[in-house]
């Protein structure tokens, strides 16, 4: 039997939810380790002078305790 563990991660990016995503589980596999999916929990998205200037993801992260 597997046990899982679930973080939850604050991310951003000047690109994409996508990229914003990436550097999250990034983020979380340096002190995390069998990281096993990440789930979207919240997207958003900071605007300045009617263009977004930043994307935001929420994040939960998955993965197998030993």
């Amino acid at each position: 039997m597997a046990i899982l563990k679930v973080i939850e991660i604050l991310a951003n990016s000047e690109k994409s939810w996508e990229d914003a995503t990436r550097k999250a589980v990034e983020h979380a596999a340096k002190s995390v380790k069998n990281i096993r999916s990440v789930y979207i929990n919240e997207q958003s998205a900071q605007v300045k002078d009617n263009n977004i200037t930043e994307f935001r993801v929420n994040a939960k992260i998955t993965f197998e305790v030993h």
